[in-house]
């Protein structure tokens, strides 16, 4: 594991991808590069027989061919899937940036051109140099993420946040007070992100964000916070009724705990996990 600071100054703690894995991503890519290589090639022989192109065309189109598989693959690979070639797909592993947000194309081409030039093929010994800086790296980081500001880690499996059509029973009284839809988009988008991240932050880092979106939120919606509640179960309430709010198939009745609804009692006793509220009284 190591520690990385996001642009919010937020501490996430990711399993660095090491030689081994990587390695086996990386053959993995390039037994793939070779077959659409010599499918390419096999096309282009066509190509050059049935039109007759002079050696000059012929060239070209090798180098278009070379430059496609070798730094094209993977840049259309990981800009496409913010992070992933095949074989790092099969082999759980993602580029990140180093603040572990995600790649865009400019860090995808860096790391491109860096692995064709330098890294494997025209300088790279056919790797030496990537397994000799990844070695001498304490995120095993090869020249590539080093000039892209980049390095691979192990992908974490998230769940994607359910739409609830009703928020936690012991915060639905106090969340249909309020208008979750007024809340700034930004606002919302950040509570969203705090969430899906949640696994990947520090516990200390989770609160500490945490309580500031809890106040950022009440403050924005102009209501008082719900008693000492751990944050995850706030904001996910508000997200779940800005949901339910949204979508016309949720909307409806909002269920009130003790009710004869289902739901049970007011408020289940708290059990020092973080996922139900402290016993009232």
């Amino acid at each position: 594991m190591a520690a990385f600071t996001t642009g919010e100054a937020v501490a996430l703690e990711l399993p660095i991808a090491r030689i081994p894995t990587r390695a086996t991503a990386f053959l993995v890519d390039v037994v793939l590069q070779v077959v659409l290589a010599l499918i390419a090639a096999g096309g282009l022989l066509v190509l050059g027989t049935r039109y007759d192109l002079d050696s000059a065309w012929f060239e070209a189109l090798v180098v278009v061919l070379i430059v496609g598989v070798l730094i094209g693959y993977p840049v259309l690979w990981e800009t496409l899937t913010t992070g992933r070639t095949p074989g790092k797909f099969v082999l759980g592993l993602r580029v990140v940036r180093a603040d572990g947000g995600p790649v865009d194309l400019r860090h995808t081409l860096t790391r491109g051109l860096a692995g064709a030039i330098v890294d494997f093929w025209l300088l790279g010994v056919f790797g030496a140099v990537a397994v000799v800086t990844s070695l001498c790296s304490p995120n095993a980081r090869r020249v590539g993420d080093v000039l892209a500001g980049t390095v691979v880690v192990h992908a974490q499996r998230r769940l994607p946040l359910p739409a609830l059509a009703v928020p936690p029973p012991w915060l639905a009284e106090w969340v249909a007070r309020t208008d979750p839809t007024a809340l700034p988009d930004d606002l919302a988008l950040s509570v969203r992100r705090y969430l899906t991240r949640l696994p990947d932050l520090t516990p200390a880092a989770a609160h500490e964000l945490g309580v500031a979106l809890v106040r950022a939120v009440c403050a924005a919606l102009g209501v008082p916070a719900p008693g000492e509640l751990p944050p995850v179960q706030i904001l996910g309430a508000v997200v779940a009724e800005r949901q339910r709010r949204a979508l016309p198939a949720l909307r409806g009745p909002v269920l009130v705990p003790g009710a004869g609804n289902g739901f049970g009692p007011a408020a289940p006793p708290y059990r020092g996990n973080g996922f139900l509220p402290p016993q009232a009284g």
